[in-house]
Protein backbone atom coordinates (compact mmCIF):
# COMPACT_ATOMS: atom_id res chain seq x y z
CA UNK A 1 0.00 0.00 0.00
CA UNK A 2 1.63 3.68 -0.58
CA UNK A 3 0.57 6.16 1.50
CA UNK A 4 0.41 10.14 1.14
CA UNK A 5 0.86 12.14 4.80
CA UNK A 6 -0.24 16.07 3.69
CA UNK A 7 1.46 18.48 5.94
CA UNK A 8 4.90 19.39 6.99
CA UNK A 9 4.52 19.62 10.80
CA UNK A 10 6.35 17.79 13.50
CA UNK A 11 2.54 15.86 13.67
CA UNK A 12 3.14 15.16 10.31
CA UNK A 13 6.46 13.98 10.57
CA UNK A 14 5.46 11.46 13.12
CA UNK A 15 2.57 10.39 11.01
CA UNK A 16 4.90 9.63 8.11
CA UNK A 17 7.58 7.62 10.41
CA UNK A 18 4.84 5.47 12.13
CA UNK A 19 2.90 4.82 8.62
CA UNK A 20 6.38 4.08 7.03
CA UNK A 21 6.77 1.24 9.85
CA UNK A 22 3.41 -0.16 9.14
CA UNK A 23 3.68 -3.82 7.84
CA UNK A 24 1.25 -3.18 5.09
CA UNK A 25 2.45 -0.10 3.52
CA UNK A 26 5.06 0.02 0.80
CA UNK A 27 5.84 3.30 0.37
CA UNK A 28 4.37 7.37 2.23
CA UNK A 29 5.02 10.13 0.54
CA UNK A 30 4.46 13.37 2.16
CA UNK A 31 3.86 16.62 0.65
CA UNK A 32 5.71 18.86 1.29
CA UNK A 33 7.02 17.12 4.40
CA UNK A 34 10.21 18.84 5.67
CA UNK A 35 13.63 17.57 6.71
CA UNK A 36 12.87 15.14 9.18
CA UNK A 37 10.37 13.42 6.80
CA UNK A 38 13.33 13.55 4.09
CA UNK A 39 15.46 11.59 6.28
CA UNK A 40 13.09 8.69 7.24
CA UNK A 41 13.43 5.29 5.47
CA UNK A 42 10.91 4.43 2.77
CA UNK A 43 9.16 8.33 2.86
CA UNK A 44 9.49 10.75 -0.05
CA UNK A 45 9.09 14.32 0.40
CA UNK A 46 6.63 15.64 -2.70
CA UNK A 47 7.26 19.59 -3.06
CA UNK A 48 3.20 19.93 -3.15
CA UNK A 49 1.36 22.14 -0.87
CA UNK A 50 -1.04 20.89 0.77
CA UNK A 51 -3.50 23.88 -0.23
CA UNK A 52 -3.44 22.33 -3.59
CA UNK A 53 -5.81 20.09 -3.67
CA UNK A 54 -5.88 19.68 -7.59
CA UNK A 55 -2.19 18.95 -7.70
CA UNK A 56 -2.94 16.81 -4.42
CA UNK A 57 -5.30 14.28 -6.54
CA UNK A 58 -2.82 14.61 -9.72
CA UNK A 59 0.25 13.01 -7.69
CA UNK A 60 -2.26 10.89 -6.18
CA UNK A 61 -3.03 8.97 -9.58
CA UNK A 62 0.11 9.44 -11.03
CA UNK A 63 2.22 7.71 -8.31
CA UNK A 64 -0.57 4.97 -7.84
CA UNK A 65 -1.23 6.06 -3.90
CA UNK A 66 -3.79 3.93 -1.99
CA UNK A 67 -4.96 6.10 0.75
CA UNK A 68 -4.13 10.19 1.79
CA UNK A 69 -4.16 10.69 5.34
CA UNK A 70 -4.47 14.83 6.20
CA UNK A 71 -2.41 15.92 8.83
CA UNK A 72 -2.86 19.52 9.90
CA UNK A 73 -6.36 21.21 10.13
CA UNK A 74 -6.24 23.63 7.59
CA UNK A 75 -7.21 22.03 4.76
CA UNK A 76 -9.95 20.07 6.76
CA UNK A 77 -11.65 23.10 7.27
CA UNK A 78 -11.17 24.37 3.66
CA UNK A 79 -12.78 20.88 2.29
CA UNK A 80 -9.83 18.19 1.18
CA UNK A 81 -12.26 15.28 2.04
CA UNK A 82 -14.69 16.44 0.26
CA UNK A 83 -12.78 17.03 -3.05
CA UNK A 84 -10.98 13.83 -2.64
CA UNK A 85 -14.50 11.75 -1.91
CA UNK A 86 -15.62 13.76 -5.24
CA UNK A 87 -12.56 12.66 -7.01
CA UNK A 88 -13.28 8.91 -5.75
CA UNK A 89 -9.96 9.14 -4.35
CA UNK A 90 -9.48 7.62 -0.46
CA UNK A 91 -8.71 10.35 2.13
CA UNK A 92 -8.48 9.84 6.14
CA UNK A 93 -10.09 13.18 7.41
CA UNK A 94 -13.79 14.72 8.60
CA UNK A 95 -15.68 16.64 5.43
CA UNK A 96 -15.75 20.06 5.74
CA UNK A 97 -18.88 20.21 7.29
CA UNK A 98 -17.94 18.39 10.05
CA UNK A 99 -14.43 19.68 10.31
CA UNK A 100 -16.20 22.99 11.25
CA UNK A 101 -15.78 21.32 15.34
CA UNK A 102 -12.46 22.73 14.91
CA UNK A 103 -13.14 25.69 12.24
CA UNK A 104 -15.70 27.05 14.49
CA UNK A 105 -15.70 27.48 18.73
CA UNK A 106 -19.17 28.43 18.43
CA UNK A 107 -20.05 25.91 15.59
CA UNK A 108 -18.90 23.41 18.40
CA UNK A 109 -20.28 24.96 21.54
CA UNK A 110 -23.81 24.53 19.67
CA UNK A 111 -23.00 21.21 18.49
CA UNK A 112 -22.33 20.28 22.47
CA UNK A 113 -25.45 21.75 23.85
CA UNK A 114 -27.48 20.33 21.46
CA UNK A 115 -26.21 16.73 21.77
CA UNK A 116 -25.88 17.00 25.41
CA UNK A 117 -21.87 16.80 25.45
CA UNK A 118 -20.67 18.42 28.54
CA UNK A 119 -18.70 21.43 28.46
CA UNK A 120 -18.29 25.24 30.16
CA UNK A 121 -20.87 27.31 30.01
CA UNK A 122 -20.57 30.22 27.39
CA UNK A 123 -21.93 32.79 25.12
CA UNK A 124 -20.84 34.44 21.57
CA UNK A 125 -20.28 37.89 20.83
CA UNK A 126 -19.63 39.89 17.75
CA UNK A 127 -19.73 43.10 19.57
CA UNK A 128 -17.60 44.71 21.69
CA UNK A 129 -20.06 46.30 24.27
CA UNK A 130 -22.14 43.27 24.90
CA UNK A 131 -19.04 41.22 25.27
CA UNK A 132 -17.92 43.48 27.76
CA UNK A 133 -20.70 43.52 30.03
CA UNK A 134 -20.72 39.77 30.11
CA UNK A 135 -17.32 39.51 31.03
CA UNK A 136 -17.98 41.87 33.89
CA UNK A 137 -21.09 40.41 35.32
CA UNK A 138 -19.80 36.57 35.42
CA UNK A 139 -16.24 38.05 36.86
CA UNK A 140 -12.65 36.00 36.25
CA UNK A 141 -11.04 34.16 35.70
CA UNK A 142 -12.82 33.51 32.36
CA UNK A 143 -11.65 32.23 29.22
CA UNK A 144 -12.03 34.41 25.90
CA UNK A 145 -11.56 32.14 22.56
CA UNK A 146 -11.36 33.68 18.71
CA UNK A 147 -13.65 31.29 16.77
CA UNK A 148 -12.32 30.89 14.05
CA UNK A 149 -8.45 28.74 13.26
CA UNK A 150 -5.93 30.58 14.96
CA UNK A 151 -2.86 28.27 14.99
CA UNK A 152 -3.90 26.87 18.62
CA UNK A 153 -3.00 30.31 19.82
CA UNK A 154 -6.31 31.87 19.92
CA UNK A 155 -7.26 31.39 23.45
CA UNK A 156 -6.59 34.00 26.29
CA UNK A 157 -7.50 32.80 29.87
CA UNK A 158 -7.48 35.69 31.58
CA UNK A 159 -7.15 36.38 35.47
CA UNK A 160 -8.55 39.32 35.70
CA UNK A 161 -11.60 41.04 34.21
CA UNK A 162 -9.28 43.85 32.58
CA UNK A 163 -7.37 41.67 30.94
CA UNK A 164 -10.43 39.64 29.45
CA UNK A 165 -12.15 42.78 28.00
CA UNK A 166 -7.97 43.56 26.39
CA UNK A 167 -8.41 40.46 24.83
CA UNK A 168 -12.30 40.51 23.28
CA UNK A 169 -11.27 44.41 22.26
CA UNK A 170 -7.86 42.74 20.43
CA UNK A 171 -10.04 40.17 18.67
CA UNK A 172 -13.19 41.90 17.65
CA UNK A 173 -10.90 44.68 16.03
CA UNK A 174 -8.93 41.82 14.23
CA UNK A 175 -5.95 43.08 15.80
CA UNK A 176 -5.41 39.73 17.33
CA UNK A 177 -6.09 37.21 14.90
CA UNK A 178 -7.70 39.01 12.38
CA UNK A 179 -10.66 37.46 10.50
CA UNK A 180 -10.43 34.49 13.10
CA UNK A 181 -11.34 36.68 15.72
CA UNK A 182 -14.15 38.49 14.32
CA UNK A 183 -16.38 36.39 16.24
CA UNK A 184 -15.51 35.23 19.57
CA UNK A 185 -16.57 32.79 22.53
CA UNK A 186 -16.62 33.92 25.98
CA UNK A 187 -16.77 30.87 28.77
CA UNK A 188 -15.97 29.81 32.51
CA UNK A 189 -13.31 29.17 33.48
CA UNK A 190 -13.09 25.11 34.28
CA UNK A 191 -11.01 23.66 37.62
CA UNK A 192 -9.16 20.61 37.03
CA UNK A 193 -6.55 18.91 35.07
CA UNK A 194 -6.87 18.78 31.50
CA UNK A 195 -6.52 15.48 28.97
CA UNK A 196 -6.19 14.98 25.60
CA UNK A 197 -8.29 12.18 24.37
CA UNK A 198 -7.63 11.14 20.98
CA UNK A 199 -9.76 8.85 18.64
CA UNK A 200 -10.16 7.08 15.09
CA UNK A 201 -13.56 7.28 14.07
CA UNK A 202 -15.52 5.39 10.85
CA UNK A 203 -18.53 7.54 11.11
CA UNK A 204 -20.58 5.09 13.44
CA UNK A 205 -17.69 4.33 16.15
CA UNK A 206 -15.13 5.37 17.82
CA UNK A 207 -11.69 3.82 18.72
CA UNK A 208 -9.46 5.28 21.49
CA UNK A 209 -6.06 5.75 21.14
CA UNK A 210 -3.54 6.35 24.29
CA UNK A 211 -4.32 8.99 26.66
CA UNK A 212 -2.08 12.18 26.46
CA UNK A 213 -1.47 15.44 28.18
CA UNK A 214 -0.15 18.46 26.63
CA UNK A 215 1.51 21.41 27.72
CA UNK A 216 -0.03 24.99 26.04
CA UNK A 217 1.74 27.38 28.54
CA UNK A 218 4.99 28.30 27.34
CA UNK A 219 7.00 28.73 31.07
CA UNK A 220 7.25 26.25 33.50
CA UNK A 221 4.26 25.79 35.90
CA UNK A 222 2.03 26.62 33.17
CA UNK A 223 2.53 30.13 33.23
CA UNK A 224 3.37 32.51 30.32
CA UNK A 225 1.06 32.90 27.02
CA UNK A 226 -0.67 30.10 25.23
CA UNK A 227 1.14 28.24 22.81
CA UNK A 228 0.29 25.79 20.12
CA UNK A 229 2.30 22.81 22.41
CA UNK A 230 5.47 22.79 24.42
CA UNK A 231 5.24 19.08 25.09
CA UNK A 232 3.53 16.02 25.86
CA UNK A 233 4.05 12.89 27.41
CA UNK A 234 1.54 9.53 27.02
CA UNK A 235 -0.25 8.09 28.64
CA UNK A 236 -1.81 10.59 30.68
CA UNK A 237 -2.57 9.31 34.96
CA UNK A 238 -5.26 11.36 34.92
CA UNK A 239 -7.13 9.58 32.80
CA UNK A 240 -8.32 6.55 34.85
CA UNK A 241 -10.31 2.95 33.47
CA UNK A 242 -13.20 4.85 35.24
CA UNK A 243 -12.47 8.58 33.58
CA UNK A 244 -11.94 6.76 30.44
CA UNK A 245 -15.40 5.17 30.47
CA UNK A 246 -16.75 8.58 31.23
CA UNK A 247 -15.10 10.12 28.41
CA UNK A 248 -16.66 7.74 25.79
CA UNK A 249 -20.03 7.77 27.07
CA UNK A 250 -21.00 11.26 28.09
CA UNK A 251 -18.41 12.67 25.26
CA UNK A 252 -17.36 10.81 21.92
CA UNK A 253 -20.13 8.24 21.97
CA UNK A 254 -22.71 11.32 21.63
CA UNK A 255 -20.72 12.87 19.21
CA UNK A 256 -20.53 10.01 17.48
CA UNK A 257 -24.32 9.70 16.99
CA UNK A 258 -24.88 13.39 16.87
CA UNK A 259 -22.93 14.17 14.35
CA UNK A 260 -24.15 11.40 12.15
CA UNK A 261 -27.84 12.77 13.10
CA UNK A 262 -26.43 16.18 12.05
CA UNK A 263 -26.18 14.74 8.68
CA UNK A 264 -21.77 14.90 8.75
CA UNK A 265 -21.11 11.26 10.04
CA UNK A 266 -17.14 12.31 10.99
CA UNK A 267 -14.19 9.85 9.72
CA UNK A 268 -10.95 10.56 10.80
CA UNK A 269 -8.86 11.57 13.71
CA UNK A 270 -10.92 13.27 16.72
CA UNK A 271 -9.01 15.13 19.21
CA UNK A 272 -10.76 16.15 22.60
CA UNK A 273 -9.22 18.38 24.67
CA UNK A 274 -10.72 17.82 28.14
CA UNK A 275 -10.59 19.09 31.52
CA UNK A 276 -10.82 16.30 34.34
CA UNK A 277 -12.89 17.71 37.04
CA UNK A 278 -11.80 17.15 40.86
CA UNK A 279 -14.42 14.49 41.02
CA UNK A 280 -13.43 12.63 37.82
CA UNK A 281 -16.03 14.37 35.16
CA UNK A 282 -14.88 15.27 31.82
CA UNK A 283 -15.63 18.34 30.16
CA UNK A 284 -14.91 19.72 26.75
CA UNK A 285 -12.43 22.43 26.39
CA UNK A 286 -12.20 21.72 22.61
CA UNK A 287 -12.19 19.48 19.45
CA UNK A 288 -9.81 19.18 16.53
CA UNK A 289 -10.08 17.56 13.95
CA UNK A 290 -6.89 15.79 13.29
CA UNK A 291 -4.41 14.53 15.44
CA UNK A 292 -3.01 16.59 18.33
CA UNK A 293 0.34 18.19 17.57
CA UNK A 294 2.83 17.31 20.24
CA UNK A 295 0.45 14.60 21.28
CA UNK A 296 1.02 12.77 18.00
CA UNK A 297 4.54 12.51 18.85
CA UNK A 298 4.40 10.23 22.25
CA UNK A 299 1.22 8.91 21.54
CA UNK A 300 2.19 7.52 17.77
CA UNK A 301 5.81 6.60 19.72
CA UNK A 302 3.88 4.26 21.73
CA UNK A 303 1.14 2.33 19.23
CA UNK A 304 2.40 -0.97 17.90
CA UNK A 305 -0.76 -1.39 16.10
CA UNK A 306 -0.67 -1.11 11.91
CA UNK A 307 -2.13 2.71 11.97
CA UNK A 308 -2.41 2.65 7.90
CA UNK A 309 -4.73 -0.31 7.97
CA UNK A 310 -6.51 1.04 10.74
CA UNK A 311 -6.72 4.14 8.52
CA UNK A 312 -7.85 2.53 5.73
CA UNK A 313 -10.80 0.38 7.85
CA UNK A 314 -12.12 3.59 9.11
CA UNK A 315 -12.85 4.94 5.21
CA UNK A 316 -13.66 1.92 3.43
CA UNK A 317 -16.41 0.55 4.80
CA UNK A 318 -14.61 -2.35 6.70
CA UNK A 319 -15.41 -0.19 10.23
CA UNK A 320 -13.45 -0.16 13.45
CA UNK A 321 -15.71 -2.64 14.98
CA UNK A 322 -13.82 -5.12 17.36
CA UNK A 323 -10.52 -3.69 16.58
CA UNK A 324 -7.93 -4.04 19.63
CA UNK A 325 -5.12 -1.72 19.76
CA UNK A 326 -1.64 -2.58 20.87
CA UNK A 327 0.51 -0.61 22.60
CA UNK A 328 4.48 0.07 23.81
CA UNK A 329 3.80 -0.31 27.58
CA UNK A 330 6.70 2.10 28.50
CA UNK A 331 5.54 5.99 28.83
CA UNK A 332 6.77 7.99 26.16
CA UNK A 333 7.35 11.92 26.64
CA UNK A 334 7.89 14.94 24.23
CA UNK A 335 9.74 18.32 24.68
CA UNK A 336 9.01 20.80 22.42
CA UNK A 337 11.87 23.17 21.20
CA UNK A 338 11.25 26.61 20.50
CA UNK A 339 12.76 29.33 18.60
CA UNK A 340 13.40 32.64 20.46
CA UNK A 341 10.63 34.76 20.72
CA UNK A 342 7.56 32.30 20.21
CA UNK A 343 4.52 32.35 21.02
CA UNK A 344 5.15 36.15 19.38
CA UNK A 345 7.19 37.09 16.66
CA UNK A 346 10.28 34.44 16.51
CA UNK A 347 13.47 33.83 15.21
CA UNK A 348 13.98 31.59 11.86
CA UNK A 349 17.30 30.85 10.04
CA UNK A 350 19.64 29.79 12.67
CA UNK A 351 21.84 26.89 12.11
CA UNK A 352 21.09 23.39 14.21
CA UNK A 353 23.58 21.68 15.90
CA UNK A 354 23.30 18.18 17.35
CA UNK A 355 20.69 16.42 15.12
CA UNK A 356 22.97 13.52 14.48
CA UNK A 357 23.60 12.85 17.86
CA UNK A 358 21.13 9.64 18.51
CA UNK A 359 20.79 8.38 21.69
CA UNK A 360 18.88 4.75 22.27
CA UNK A 361 15.10 4.82 23.02
CA UNK A 362 14.76 8.73 21.89
CA UNK A 363 13.42 10.16 18.51
CA UNK A 364 13.35 13.74 17.29
CA UNK A 365 10.65 15.07 15.47
CA UNK A 366 10.93 17.93 12.85
CA UNK A 367 8.61 20.81 12.90
CA UNK A 368 9.60 23.61 11.81
CA UNK A 369 12.57 22.87 10.23
CA UNK A 370 14.20 23.80 6.19
CA UNK A 371 16.96 23.12 4.74
CA UNK A 372 19.49 25.73 4.64
CA UNK A 373 22.77 26.17 3.01
CA UNK A 374 25.10 24.55 5.11
CA UNK A 375 22.64 22.30 6.69
CA UNK A 376 19.30 22.33 8.49
CA UNK A 377 18.08 25.65 9.85
CA UNK A 378 15.03 27.37 12.29
CA UNK A 379 11.92 27.64 9.79
CA UNK A 380 9.15 27.71 12.55
CA UNK A 381 8.20 28.73 15.78
CA UNK A 382 7.85 24.99 17.19
CA UNK A 383 11.40 23.72 15.79
CA UNK A 384 11.84 20.57 17.26
CA UNK A 385 10.06 17.76 19.55
CA UNK A 386 12.38 15.35 21.36
CA UNK A 387 10.35 11.90 22.49
CA UNK A 388 12.38 9.86 24.95
CA UNK A 389 10.48 5.87 26.18
CA UNK A 390 11.06 5.26 29.17
CA UNK A 391 9.75 2.46 32.12
CA UNK A 392 8.13 5.64 34.10
CA UNK A 393 7.28 9.21 33.07
CA UNK A 394 10.73 9.70 34.88
CA UNK A 395 12.98 7.75 33.23
CA UNK A 396 11.10 9.06 30.01
CA UNK A 397 11.55 12.78 30.98
CA UNK A 398 15.55 12.11 32.11
CA UNK A 399 15.85 10.91 28.30
CA UNK A 400 13.87 13.73 26.35
CA UNK A 401 15.76 16.18 28.41
CA UNK A 402 18.97 14.21 27.83
CA UNK A 403 18.46 13.95 24.29
CA UNK A 404 17.22 18.13 24.12
CA UNK A 405 20.56 19.56 25.76
CA UNK A 406 22.71 18.40 23.27
CA UNK A 407 20.78 20.29 19.88
CA UNK A 408 21.82 23.71 19.87
CA UNK A 409 20.85 26.33 17.78
CA UNK A 410 21.00 30.54 18.61
CA UNK A 411 18.38 32.00 21.70
CA UNK A 412 16.81 27.79 22.06
CA UNK A 413 14.55 27.95 24.48
CA UNK A 414 12.22 25.13 26.04
CA UNK A 415 10.04 24.40 29.09
CA UNK A 416 12.34 21.92 31.41
CA UNK A 417 8.92 20.57 33.40
CA UNK A 418 7.27 18.74 30.85
CA UNK A 419 5.14 15.66 32.71
CA UNK A 420 5.60 17.82 36.12
CA UNK A 421 1.96 16.62 37.05
CA UNK A 422 2.58 12.87 36.40
CA UNK A 423 5.62 13.27 38.55
CA UNK A 424 3.88 14.97 41.31
CA UNK A 425 1.06 12.03 41.18
CA UNK A 426 3.82 9.02 41.15
CA UNK A 427 5.51 10.64 44.14
CA UNK A 428 2.41 11.45 45.81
Amino acid sequence: MKILVVGSGGREHALAWTLARSPSVDAVFAAPGNPGTAAEDNVTNVDVDGADFAALTDLVRGCGIDLTIVGPEVPLVDGIRDHFDACGLRCFGPSKAAARLEGSKSFAKQFMERHGIPTAASRIFTGFAAAENYIRSRGAPIVVKADGLAAGKGVVVARRVDEAVDAVRGMLSGTSFGDAGRQVVVEDFLEGEEASFTCILDGERALPLASSQDHKRRDEGDRGPNTGGMGAYSPAPVVTADVHDRIMAEIIEPLVRGAAADGMPYQGFLYAGLMIGPDGAPKVVEFNCRFGDPEAQPVLSRLRSDLAMLCLRAVDGTGLADVALEWEPRTALGVVLTAGGYPLAYDTGDAIAGLGDDLPDSKVFHAGTAFGETGIVTAGGRVLCVVGLGDDIASAQCLAYQRASSIHWRRISYRRDIGFRALARASG
